[in-house]
Protein backbone atom coordinates (compact mmCIF):
# COMPACT_ATOMS: atom_id res chain seq x y z
CA UNK A 1 0.00 0.00 0.00
CA UNK A 2 1.34 3.44 -0.92
CA UNK A 3 1.54 6.28 1.55
CA UNK A 4 -1.81 8.01 1.85
CA UNK A 5 -1.82 11.16 -0.28
CA UNK A 6 -4.75 12.92 1.41
CA UNK A 7 -2.91 14.61 4.27
CA UNK A 8 -1.64 18.20 4.33
CA UNK A 9 1.96 17.07 4.96
CA UNK A 10 2.06 14.46 2.19
CA UNK A 11 0.27 16.71 -0.32
CA UNK A 12 2.74 19.55 0.31
CA UNK A 13 5.68 17.14 0.11
CA UNK A 14 4.56 15.74 -3.29
CA UNK A 15 3.91 19.23 -4.68
CA UNK A 16 7.31 20.49 -3.50
CA UNK A 17 9.23 17.46 -4.75
CA UNK A 18 7.75 17.75 -8.23
CA UNK A 19 7.98 21.55 -8.29
CA UNK A 20 4.25 21.67 -9.00
CA UNK A 21 2.48 25.05 -9.08
CA UNK A 22 -1.29 25.38 -9.03
CA UNK A 23 -3.03 26.77 -12.09
CA UNK A 24 -6.01 28.85 -11.10
CA UNK A 25 -7.40 28.51 -14.65
CA UNK A 26 -7.77 24.74 -14.13
CA UNK A 27 -9.60 25.09 -10.81
CA UNK A 28 -7.05 22.95 -8.98
CA UNK A 29 -7.88 22.35 -5.30
CA UNK A 30 -6.52 19.16 -3.76
CA UNK A 31 -8.51 17.47 -1.00
CA UNK A 32 -6.60 16.72 2.21
CA UNK A 33 -9.34 15.20 4.37
CA UNK A 34 -9.63 11.41 4.63
CA UNK A 35 -13.14 11.49 6.14
CA UNK A 36 -14.55 13.36 3.16
CA UNK A 37 -12.86 10.89 0.80
CA UNK A 38 -14.42 8.03 2.74
CA UNK A 39 -17.89 9.61 2.40
CA UNK A 40 -17.44 10.05 -1.37
CA UNK A 41 -16.27 6.48 -1.94
CA UNK A 42 -18.97 4.97 0.30
CA UNK A 43 -21.70 6.84 -1.62
CA UNK A 44 -20.49 5.34 -4.91
CA UNK A 45 -21.30 1.78 -3.71
CA UNK A 46 -18.28 0.25 -5.43
CA UNK A 47 -16.94 -3.28 -5.20
CA UNK A 48 -14.41 -5.39 -7.08
CA UNK A 49 -16.93 -6.20 -9.85
CA UNK A 50 -17.43 -2.49 -10.63
CA UNK A 51 -15.56 0.27 -12.38
CA UNK A 52 -14.97 3.92 -11.50
CA UNK A 53 -14.30 6.83 -13.83
CA UNK A 54 -12.55 9.73 -12.12
CA UNK A 55 -12.37 13.17 -13.73
CA UNK A 56 -9.58 15.50 -12.59
CA UNK A 57 -7.68 13.21 -10.19
CA UNK A 58 -5.10 15.85 -9.25
CA UNK A 59 -2.33 14.06 -7.34
CA UNK A 60 -4.41 10.96 -6.74
CA UNK A 61 -5.89 11.28 -3.25
CA UNK A 62 -9.31 10.00 -4.34
CA UNK A 63 -7.81 7.71 -6.99
CA UNK A 64 -6.00 5.77 -4.25
CA UNK A 65 -9.28 5.17 -2.45
CA UNK A 66 -11.04 4.13 -5.64
CA UNK A 67 -8.21 1.71 -6.45
CA UNK A 68 -8.76 0.00 -3.10
CA UNK A 69 -12.52 -0.43 -3.68
CA UNK A 70 -13.17 -0.87 -7.41
CA UNK A 71 -12.17 -3.60 -9.85
CA UNK A 72 -11.16 -1.06 -12.47
CA UNK A 73 -10.37 2.66 -12.30
CA UNK A 74 -9.80 5.10 -15.15
CA UNK A 75 -8.73 8.64 -14.23
CA UNK A 76 -8.86 11.40 -16.85
CA UNK A 77 -6.48 14.31 -16.15
CA UNK A 78 -6.18 17.44 -18.28
CA UNK A 79 -2.94 18.82 -16.78
CA UNK A 80 0.06 17.07 -18.35
CA UNK A 81 2.23 18.09 -15.36
CA UNK A 82 0.22 15.81 -13.06
CA UNK A 83 0.64 12.64 -15.12
CA UNK A 84 4.09 11.68 -13.72
CA UNK A 85 2.89 12.40 -10.17
CA UNK A 86 -0.13 10.15 -10.66
CA UNK A 87 2.03 7.41 -12.14
CA UNK A 88 4.26 7.55 -9.09
CA UNK A 89 1.40 7.63 -6.56
CA UNK A 90 -0.42 4.77 -8.29
CA UNK A 91 2.61 2.65 -9.12
CA UNK A 92 1.84 -1.07 -9.00
CA UNK A 93 -1.95 -0.57 -9.23
CA UNK A 94 -2.42 -2.66 -12.38
CA UNK A 95 -6.19 -2.09 -12.53
CA UNK A 96 -5.82 1.71 -12.63
CA UNK A 97 -5.29 3.64 -15.85
CA UNK A 98 -4.49 7.33 -16.14
CA UNK A 99 -5.62 9.02 -19.36
CA UNK A 100 -4.26 12.43 -20.32
CA UNK A 101 -7.09 14.37 -21.95
CA UNK A 102 -10.02 16.75 -21.69
CA UNK A 103 -13.14 14.88 -20.64
CA UNK A 104 -15.31 17.37 -22.57
CA UNK A 105 -13.54 16.40 -25.81
CA UNK A 106 -13.09 12.66 -25.26
CA UNK A 107 -15.32 10.08 -26.89
CA UNK A 108 -16.69 8.67 -23.65
CA UNK A 109 -18.63 5.83 -25.27
CA UNK A 110 -15.39 4.58 -26.77
CA UNK A 111 -13.58 5.05 -23.45
CA UNK A 112 -16.25 2.96 -21.71
CA UNK A 113 -15.95 0.20 -24.30
CA UNK A 114 -12.16 0.14 -23.94
CA UNK A 115 -11.95 0.41 -20.16
CA UNK A 116 -15.11 -1.01 -18.65
CA UNK A 117 -16.32 -3.81 -20.94
CA UNK A 118 -15.66 -6.44 -18.24
CA UNK A 119 -17.24 -4.83 -15.16
CA UNK A 120 -20.81 -5.14 -13.88
CA UNK A 121 -21.42 -1.40 -13.51
CA UNK A 122 -19.62 1.94 -13.69
CA UNK A 123 -19.88 5.10 -11.58
CA UNK A 124 -18.28 8.49 -12.03
CA UNK A 125 -16.57 9.56 -8.81
CA UNK A 126 -14.73 12.88 -8.81
CA UNK A 127 -13.77 16.15 -7.20
CA UNK A 128 -14.76 18.26 -10.20
CA UNK A 129 -13.17 21.59 -11.15
CA UNK A 130 -15.88 24.13 -10.33
CA UNK A 131 -15.61 26.12 -13.54
CA UNK A 132 -16.68 23.17 -15.72
CA UNK A 133 -18.98 21.26 -13.36
CA UNK A 134 -22.21 21.73 -15.29
CA UNK A 135 -20.85 21.06 -18.81
CA UNK A 136 -19.17 17.85 -17.59
CA UNK A 137 -22.28 16.57 -15.80
CA UNK A 138 -24.58 17.41 -18.69
CA UNK A 139 -22.24 15.62 -21.12
CA UNK A 140 -22.27 12.51 -18.90
CA UNK A 141 -26.09 12.57 -18.74
CA UNK A 142 -26.93 13.58 -22.31
CA UNK A 143 -24.67 10.92 -23.83
CA UNK A 144 -26.70 8.26 -22.01
CA UNK A 145 -23.58 6.51 -20.75
CA UNK A 146 -24.17 3.21 -18.93
CA UNK A 147 -23.70 4.69 -15.47
CA UNK A 148 -25.02 3.60 -12.06
CA UNK A 149 -24.10 6.66 -10.01
CA UNK A 150 -22.34 9.97 -10.33
CA UNK A 151 -20.83 11.02 -6.99
CA UNK A 152 -19.08 14.36 -7.27
CA UNK A 153 -17.76 17.14 -5.13
CA UNK A 154 -18.96 20.45 -6.54
CA UNK A 155 -19.67 23.98 -5.36
CA UNK A 156 -22.27 23.91 -2.59
CA UNK A 157 -24.69 26.29 -4.33
CA UNK A 158 -24.62 24.24 -7.54
CA UNK A 159 -25.29 21.03 -5.59
CA UNK A 160 -28.26 22.72 -3.89
CA UNK A 161 -29.63 23.79 -7.27
CA UNK A 162 -29.30 20.27 -8.69
CA UNK A 163 -31.12 18.72 -5.74
CA UNK A 164 -33.74 21.49 -5.31
CA UNK A 165 -37.44 20.74 -5.26
CA UNK A 166 -40.10 22.94 -6.92
CA UNK A 167 -41.05 26.15 -5.14
CA UNK A 168 -37.71 27.36 -3.82
CA UNK A 169 -35.34 29.93 -5.26
CA UNK A 170 -32.69 27.25 -5.95
CA UNK A 171 -35.04 25.31 -8.29
CA UNK A 172 -34.39 26.10 -11.92
CA UNK A 173 -33.65 24.63 -15.34
CA UNK A 174 -30.52 22.89 -13.97
CA UNK A 175 -32.65 21.14 -11.29
CA UNK A 176 -35.08 19.93 -13.95
CA UNK A 177 -32.33 18.79 -16.34
CA UNK A 178 -30.48 16.77 -13.69
CA UNK A 179 -33.62 15.31 -12.08
CA UNK A 180 -34.98 14.33 -15.51
CA UNK A 181 -32.11 11.81 -15.71
CA UNK A 182 -31.32 11.10 -12.03
CA UNK A 183 -32.49 10.81 -8.47
CA UNK A 184 -30.48 13.33 -6.48
CA UNK A 185 -29.27 13.51 -2.90
CA UNK A 186 -26.67 15.59 -1.09
CA UNK A 187 -24.18 13.30 0.69
CA UNK A 188 -22.38 15.93 2.80
CA UNK A 189 -21.29 19.54 2.94
CA UNK A 190 -17.56 20.22 2.80
CA UNK A 191 -15.85 23.35 4.20
CA UNK A 192 -13.28 25.16 2.06
CA UNK A 193 -10.64 24.53 4.73
CA UNK A 194 -10.02 20.89 3.69
CA UNK A 195 -8.35 21.78 0.39
CA UNK A 196 -4.91 22.96 -0.72
CA UNK A 197 -5.15 25.71 -1.86
CA UNK A 198 -8.40 26.72 -0.18
CA UNK A 199 -11.14 27.75 -2.66
CA UNK A 200 -13.27 30.81 -1.94
CA UNK A 201 -16.46 28.76 -1.67
CA UNK A 202 -17.75 25.79 0.30
CA UNK A 203 -18.45 22.52 -1.45
CA UNK A 204 -20.88 19.64 -1.27
CA UNK A 205 -20.80 16.04 -2.38
CA UNK A 206 -23.86 15.19 -4.47
CA UNK A 207 -24.98 11.73 -5.53
CA UNK A 208 -26.87 11.33 -8.78
CA UNK A 209 -28.35 7.86 -9.27
CA UNK A 210 -29.23 7.28 -12.91
CA UNK A 211 -32.87 6.43 -13.60
CA UNK A 212 -33.57 3.42 -15.82
CA UNK A 213 -35.74 5.79 -17.86
CA UNK A 214 -36.25 9.57 -17.63
CA UNK A 215 -38.50 10.92 -14.85
CA UNK A 216 -41.17 11.94 -17.37
CA UNK A 217 -41.98 10.56 -20.77
CA UNK A 218 -41.85 13.18 -23.52
CA UNK A 219 -41.97 12.65 -27.26
CA UNK A 220 -39.55 15.51 -28.04
CA UNK A 221 -36.73 15.99 -25.57
CA UNK A 222 -35.30 19.05 -27.29
CA UNK A 223 -38.67 20.75 -27.08
CA UNK A 224 -39.08 19.72 -23.41
CA UNK A 225 -35.76 21.37 -22.47
CA UNK A 226 -36.52 24.39 -24.62
CA UNK A 227 -39.82 24.91 -22.77
CA UNK A 228 -38.07 24.46 -19.40
CA UNK A 229 -35.42 27.05 -20.33
CA UNK A 230 -38.10 29.47 -21.54
CA UNK A 231 -40.16 29.02 -18.35
CA UNK A 232 -37.20 30.16 -16.24
CA UNK A 233 -35.97 32.84 -18.66
CA UNK A 234 -37.12 35.67 -16.41
CA UNK A 235 -37.81 34.32 -12.97
CA UNK A 236 -40.01 37.20 -11.82
CA UNK A 237 -42.35 36.77 -14.77
CA UNK A 238 -45.34 34.43 -14.84
CA UNK A 239 -45.26 31.25 -16.86
CA UNK A 240 -47.68 32.78 -19.39
CA UNK A 241 -45.45 35.85 -19.87
CA UNK A 242 -42.29 33.78 -20.32
CA UNK A 243 -43.93 31.37 -22.77
CA UNK A 244 -45.53 34.18 -24.80
CA UNK A 245 -41.99 35.08 -25.90
CA UNK A 246 -41.71 31.58 -27.42
CA UNK A 247 -45.18 31.16 -28.96
CA UNK A 248 -45.74 34.78 -30.04
CA UNK A 249 -47.90 37.59 -28.61
CA UNK A 250 -50.72 36.83 -31.03
CA UNK A 251 -51.23 33.48 -29.30
CA UNK A 252 -51.44 34.87 -25.79
CA UNK A 253 -55.13 34.02 -25.31
CA UNK A 254 -54.76 30.58 -26.86
CA UNK A 255 -51.77 29.94 -24.60
CA UNK A 256 -53.80 30.82 -21.50
CA UNK A 257 -56.55 28.45 -22.63
CA UNK A 258 -54.00 25.68 -23.23
CA UNK A 259 -52.46 26.15 -19.78
CA UNK A 260 -55.90 26.00 -18.15
CA UNK A 261 -56.73 22.83 -20.11
CA UNK A 262 -53.49 21.25 -18.78
CA UNK A 263 -54.41 22.13 -15.20
CA UNK A 264 -51.66 24.77 -14.97
CA UNK A 265 -52.58 28.27 -13.83
CA UNK A 266 -51.05 30.85 -16.29
CA UNK A 267 -50.16 33.14 -13.36
CA UNK A 268 -47.82 30.55 -11.83
CA UNK A 269 -44.08 30.95 -12.09
CA UNK A 270 -41.73 28.43 -13.68
CA UNK A 271 -40.12 27.54 -10.35
CA UNK A 272 -43.41 26.11 -9.02
CA UNK A 273 -43.80 23.49 -11.75
CA UNK A 274 -42.91 19.85 -11.13
CA UNK A 275 -41.14 17.73 -13.76
CA UNK A 276 -44.46 16.02 -14.44
CA UNK A 277 -46.11 19.40 -15.12
CA UNK A 278 -43.25 20.44 -17.42
CA UNK A 279 -43.74 17.15 -19.26
CA UNK A 280 -47.46 17.84 -19.67
CA UNK A 281 -46.77 21.39 -20.81
CA UNK A 282 -44.19 20.27 -23.38
CA UNK A 283 -46.56 17.64 -24.82
CA UNK A 284 -49.44 20.14 -24.89
CA UNK A 285 -47.38 22.73 -26.75
CA UNK A 286 -46.04 20.11 -29.13
CA UNK A 287 -49.58 19.06 -30.06
CA UNK A 288 -50.54 22.63 -30.98
CA UNK A 289 -47.93 22.71 -33.76
CA UNK A 290 -47.03 26.30 -32.76
CA UNK A 291 -43.41 25.33 -32.25
CA UNK A 292 -42.87 23.11 -35.27
CA UNK A 293 -39.52 24.64 -36.16
CA UNK A 294 -37.29 24.62 -33.06
CA UNK A 295 -34.62 27.29 -32.98
CA UNK A 296 -31.31 25.51 -32.97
Amino acid sequence: MHDIVATPKRTKEIIARHGFSFKKSLGQNFLIDGNVLSAIVAAAELDKTKGALEIGPGIGALTQRLAAEAGKVTAVELDQRLIPILQEVLEGEEHVRVVHGDVLKLDLKELFEQQFSDVSGVSVVANLPYYVTTPILMKLLEERLPLEHIVVMIQKEVAQRMAAKPGGKEYGSLSVAVQYYCETSIVCHVPHTVFIPQPNVDSAVIKLSLRSKPAVEVSDERLFFRIVQASFAQRRKTLANNLTVVVGKERREALNELLHSLGIEPSRRGETLSLEEFGRLSEGLRNTGWLASPQS
